[in-house]
C-alpha cells in the first residue's frame, strides 16, 4: 500500500465488542501490509540467522584448507548480506506503513464519530480524553499493529532456526531446542505486574492531560478570578504522581528487559562450555561449534520481539478500549451495536438522563395552534423522504409548536439559554440526545430524520452558540461547501467584519498583506468573543443553507454592531428560511416573525412590537425583569422597553 492512498475513502464499520476486538479487526483491514511485512522479516531474520553457518563454514574451511569451501563460504556470506540488507529496507518501509495506516484509519473513525455527534461529544466524555484518544492512543494502537507481522516473523525464524540446529549439530542443537522456549517465556510471570502498573501510569497521565486541557480552556477565566497557582499546584501534583507512576512501570520493563539478557547470556556461556567438550572429544568440528555459537549470539533479536510484543500489546489494549469507548457512542445516548453497526437512527435509544427534552416538562392546555395536523407519524417516528429532490417548505417542530414559514427570517425566545441550545439542536434534525417523546423536526412536509444525515446537514445549518474556529487563515476558514451564491466579501460585510479585517491586516507578516491570508489562531483566540462570533457568522453566511438556525449570534457584540449586524443578515439571507434564537430587541425587531417559546411550547407568535404591547412573558424575557403580577400596572413599562428597543 502506498501512503499517498491515504486517507482512506471509507475506514470501514470496526468492531467495537471490546478492546482486543477492536485491535483484531484492525488487524484483519491490514491482512495485505501484515503478510508482507511477515515476509520481509523472514527474509531479515533468517538472513540475519543464516550468517553464523556462512562464518562457520569458512572457519571449517580455514582449518580444512579448502579453497574451494572459503570460497562457497564467502559467496553465502555475500549473498546472505545482500538479503539482510534488502529485508531490512524492505521490512522497515512496510512497518512503517502498517503503522501509519492503522492510525490514520483510527483517526478517521474518531472524526467521523466526532462529526456525527458534534458539541454532545464533548457532554459525554472528557476533553482531555478525546485529545489522549486521538494522539497518544492512536500511536499506540498503531504500534502494535505494527509489530504484530515482526514477531510473528520473530517465532518463524526462532522455530526454523532450533530445527536447522537439530539437524546440523544435534548434540548443541537439542540443548538450543529445548532452551529457547524457555527464553520466550520466561518473562510470561512478571507480565501482569507490568501491565498493571503500565495501566495505572495511563490513567494518570490521562488525568493529568485532562487537568491540561481544562486549564489552558478556561485560562482566561482563571486569570480573571486569580486562580491561576491553584490550578497549577493542583496540576504539579498530579504530574508527580504520573512521574511516579512511570517510574515504578519502568522499573517492571527493566526487569523484564534484564531477563532477557541475562538468560539468553547463561546459555551462551552453557553452549560454549559444553560445546568446546564436544570439539576436544572430537564428537563435533570447530565450524560446527563457531556456528552454534553464532546462532546462540542472534537468538536475542528474535527474542526481544517477543518482549516488544508484550508492551506493544500491553500498551495498546487500554489505549484501543478508550478509543472503543469513544467511537460507541451514539446520536441518542446510547452505545452502538456490539458489531460496530451504526444505530438505525436516533429513535432507537430511550431517553437521555443527561439532559431532559421539552417533551419532559409537557406544557398544559392544548397544543400550540401553529403544529400542523399529522405532524409526525402516529408514534413520533420519522418518515423517510421519498425521493431525492431538494428540501424544502416550512420548517416545522411538532415537540415545541415552532413553525419557520419558508424565506422569512423568524426569531424565538426562550427564557432558558439551555432550552434554547436544545431546540436549535432540534431544529437541524438529527439531535444527538433527543429526549423521550421525540419527534422528527419536518422541512417542507419531510421528516429531517428520515433522511440522511449529510443531506439533512446540507439542508439545515446550526451555528451554536459558542462557535469554533479552526486555526488557519481567514480565506480557509471561509472556504466552506456551500451553494456559491454568497461570496466571502459580502458575508464579512454582512456580518460586519470591517474591523476585524483591520486587525488581521496589522497582524499580517508583511504590511499591508491581506487579511485574508493571515492565520487565526487555534479557536481563534488571538480575537475578541464578539469578533469570533462573528467570523463564525460571516462562515455559516457563505455556507448559504436552505435552512440557517442562529443560536445567540451577536451575545458578545455591542448594540450599535449588533444592530448593523441585524440588518445585514436579514438583507443577505433576502428570501432564504432564517430562525435567530435570541433575546436580544435589536435583532427581535428585524425578524419578520417572533414566537415565544416557554415552558418547551411555542405560546405566542406575532412581530416585536406586538408581543410587546400583548404578552407579559415576552416583556419579562426581553426586558430581563421578573414576570410582572396581573393587577399591576405596566403601561409605563411598556414604553420604556420600546424606546429601549
Amino acid at each position: 500500500m502506498q501512503l499517498r492512498r491515504l486517507p482512506y475513502a471509507d475506514p470501514g464499520e470496526p468492531d467495537l465488542r471490546s478492546g482486543p476486538r477492536f485491535l483484531l479487526w484492525l488487524l484483519a483491514r491490514r491482512r495485505g501490509g501484515q503478510l508482507a511485512a511477515l515476509g520481509w522479516g523472514l527474509l531479515l531474520n533468517l538472513a540475519v540467522t543464516g550468517l553464523p553457518l556462512g562464518v562457520g563454514l569458512a572457519v571449517q574451511a580455514v582449518v580444512d584448507g579448502s579453497g574451494r569451501g572459503l570460497l562457497l563460504a564467502a559467496g553465502l556470506l555475500a549473498l546472505l548480506g545482500g538479503a539482510l540488507t534488502l529485508g531490512d529496507v524492505m521490512l522497515h518501509r512496510t512497518a512503517v506503513v502498517n503503522w501509519i495506516a492503522a492510525a490514520t484509519r483510527v483517526q478517521q473513525l474518531l472524526a467521523r464519530k466526532a462529526a456525527e455527534l458534534g458539541a454532545a461529544l464533548t457532554r459525554r466524555v472528557a476533553a482531555g480524553e478525546v485529545v489522549a484518544v486521538s494522539t497518544a492512543d492512536v500511536e499506540k494502537i498503531g504500534w502494535f499493529v505494527e509489530a504484530v507481522s515482526r514477531f510473528a516473523a520473530s517465532a518463524v525464524t526462532l522455530v526454523v532456526l532450533c530445527a536447522g540446529l537439530v539437524v546440523y549439530v544435534p548434540e548443541l542443537g537439542t540443548v538450543v531446542a529445548l532452551a529457547v522456549p524457555v527464553l520466550a517465556l520466561a518473562p510470561l510471570p512478571l507480565l501482569p505486574r507490568a501491565t498493571r502498573r503500565a495501566d495505572e501510569q495511563r490513567e494518570k497521565a490521562g488525568r493529568a492531560t485532562e487537568l491540561a486541557t481544562d486549564t489552558v480552556a478556561g485560562l482566561r477565566v482563571l486569570r480573571g478570578i486569580g486562580g491561576e497557582e491553584l490550578f497549577l499546584s493542583r496540576y504539579r501534583a498530579v504530574s508527580q504522581e504520573v512521574r511516579r507512576a512511570a517510574v515504578r512501570s519502568a522499573r517492571s520493563w527493566a526487569l523484564i528487559a534484564a531477563v532477557q539478557v541475562a538468560l539468553p547470556g547463561l546459555l551462551l556461556i552453557g553452549v560454549v562450555v559444553y560445546g568446546a567438550r564436544l570439539a576436544l572429544d572430537g564428537r563435533i568440528a570447530v565450524g560446527e561449534l563457531v556456528t552454534v555459537y553464532g546462532a546462540v549470539l542472534l537468538v536475542q533479536h528474535p527474542l526481544r520481539q517477543f518482549e516488544e510484543i508484550a508492551m506493544a500489546y500491553s500498551f495498546s489494549r487500554p489505549s484501543a478500549r478508550r478509543a472503543v469507548r469513544v467511537l460507541a457512542l451514539a446520536r441518542g445516548g446510547a452505545p452502538v451495536a456490539a458489531s460496530g453497526a451504526s444505530p438505525s437512527g436516533p429513535h432507537s435509544s430511550g431517553p437521555s438522563s443527561s439532559e431532559p427534552s421539552y417533551s419532559q416538562q409537557p406544557p398544559s392546555g392544548p397544543p400550540p395552534p401553529s403544529e400542523p395536523p399529522g405532524g409526525g407519524d402516529r408514534h413520533g417516528g420519522a418518515v423517510p423522504h421519498a425521493g431525492g429532490g431538494p428540501l424544502g417548505g416550512d420548517l416545522r417542530d411538532p415537540v415545541s409548536g415552532v413553525v419557520a414559514p419558508a424565506g422569512r427570517l423568524t426569531a424565538l425566545v426562550c427564557g432558558d439559554p439551555d432550552a434554547a441550545g436544545r431546540l436549535a439542536e432540534r431544529l437541524g434534525g438529527h439531535p444527538a440526545e433527543p429526549g423521550e417523546g421525540h419527534r422528527s423536526v419536518r422541512l417542507g412536509g419531510v421528516a429531517l430524520d428520515g433522511v440522511p444525515l449529510a443531506r439533512a446537514r446540507a439542508a439545515v445549518l446550526v451555528q451554536d452558540k459558542d462557535p469554533v474556529l479552526l486555526s488557519g487563515t481567514l480565506r480557509e476558514l471561509l472556504d466552506v461547501p456551500s451553494s456559491g451564491a454568497v461570496d466571502a466579501g459580502r458575508a464579512l460585510e454582512a456580518a460586519h467584519c470591517g474591523d476585524v479585517l483591520d486587525a488581521l491586516a496589522q497582524a499580517a507578516p508583511e504590511p499591508g498583506g491581506d487579511p485574508m491570508d493571515t492565520r487565526i489562531t487555534e479557536r481563534g483566540r488571538s480575537l475578541s468573543g464578539g469578533q469570533r462570533q462573528r467570523l463564525a457568522l460571516a462562515r455559516s453566511l457563505v455556507a448559504d443553507p436552505d435552512v440557517l438556525v442562529l443560536d445567540e449570534p451577536t451575545s458578545a457584540v455591542d448594540a450599535h454592531t449588533e444592530a448593523r449586524v441585524a440588518q445585514g443578515v436579514r438583507r443577505l439571507r433576502e428570501g432564504r428560511t432564517t430562525v435567530v434564537l435570541t433575546s436580544s430587541p435589536l435583532l427581535l425587531d428585524a425578524a419578520d416573525r417572533v414566537v415565544l417559546v416557554h415552558g418547551g411550547a411555542a405560546v405566542a407568535a406575532g412581530t416585536h412590537r406586538e408581543l410587546l404591547r400583548t404578552e407579559p412573558r415576552y416583556r419579562a424575557v426581553v426586558s430581563r425583569e421578573e414576570e410582572p403580577r396581573p393587577d399591576a400596572g405596566g403601561e409605563k413599562d411598556l414604553v420604556d422597553i420600546e424606546e429601549s428597543a
